[in-house]
């Protein structure tokens, strides 16, 4: 078993740790699939459940390309040269998502909701007049975000970390200062367990993969996957319009936000194995990539990652 470390501790988890606090579960459907919260305290769980599930449900009403009336489908059918002015978490998630588009030369793209949709994973089989990042205006100031004329938007590879990370800060709000919090496989932990242990999480391998566990302590880190071994290749390479199919079968990141570890796990995946490796080193991220090329398995460390690992 190896064992990845957060290279920071923060005293303020072992001061505030109740050794006789209980570890209460809440769960329920969200986004396509479901949510879940541990957190260790007496607090009473009806209130928390309810924010729980009125944060995500303001995320939905935001960031859905399935729902006919989210913000994002609006702004999908708004005219050509029409600004759309973005509510904080969705102006939130387009900044981050632009800035890794463009970090990732457009192996990460939040404007392919035709070509995802033409590939049967969105809500209608279409093709569009226009995809790609490069088309969007975005004015930060204002929070607004232009569209450029028939251009399709969809969050699939942000909105679900985004949503992680939301359920995190409501409930150090609440407060609630240790908790682990999972939406479709990402998740993040804050704060450890009453029995002073941080919140371990297994990432998962592929059927098959020959690799040994790595088992991760999410102490105020979020972890997130990109694969093709659960639905097959919806990765899609918005540089080609085609499923990136370079042998990576999963792509995981580490990082204090789950929803860049979402988006820079989807551009890895997307990237392959060797300009993934580059991409990750050049910046910082703590990733695992494992890969199935002429019938052999493989897997790459990056050094952020190696630099984690128990000695």
């Amino acid at each position: 078993m190896r064992i990845a470390l957060p290279t920071r501790i923060d005293p303020a988890a072992f001061a505030t740790r109740d050794a006789s606090a209980p570890i209460v579960t809440l769960e329920g459907p969200t986004m396509g699939t479901r949510w879940r919260v541990l957190y260790a305290g007496h607090a009473d769980p009806a209130p928390i459940a309810a924010a729980i599930t009125q944060t995500l449900a303001r995320i939905v009403a935001e960031m859905s390309h399935w729902d006919a009336d989210s913000v994002l489908s609006r702004f999908n059918r708004a005219p050509a040269g029409h600004w759309v002015d973005l509510p904080p978490d969705f102006a939130h998630v387009i900044a981050a998502a632009l800035r890794i588009a463009g970090s990732s030369d457009g192996a990460f793209d939040p404007a392919i909701g035709h070509l995802v949709n033409a590939h049967g994973h969105g809500p209608i089989r279409a093709s569009g007049s226009c995809n790609g990042w490069q088309h969007l205006a975005w004015d930060a100031a204002a929070r607004r975000l232009r569209q450029p004329g028939g251009l399709a938007l969809d969050l699939s590879g942000i909105a679900k970390g985004h949503a992680v990370d939301a359920l995190a800060n409501v409930l150090r709000r609440l407060p609630i200062g240790h908790a682990l919090v999972e939406i479709g496989g990402e998740l993040r932990g804050t704060g450890i367990r009453p029995d002073g242990d941080p919140w371990w999480v297994d990432l998962e391998n592929p059927p098959g993969a020959p690799l040994a566990p790595l088992r991760i302590a999410l102490h105020d880190l979020a972890v997130a996957t990109s694969g093709t071994y659960i639905r097959g290749d919806h990765n899609l390479d918005p540089r080609t319009g085609r499923p990136a199919a370079h042998g990576v079968v999963a792509a995981s990141v580490i990082h204090s936000s789950a929803m860049e570890a979402d988006a820079f796990a989807t551009a890895l995946t997307v990237l392959g194995p060797d300009a993934g490796a580059a991409f990750a080193i050049r910046h910082a991220l703590a990733a695992r990539l494992v890969m199935r090329r002429r019938g052999t398995w493989d897997e790459w460390l990056s050094p952020a990652l190696l630099a984690m690992l128990e000695p």
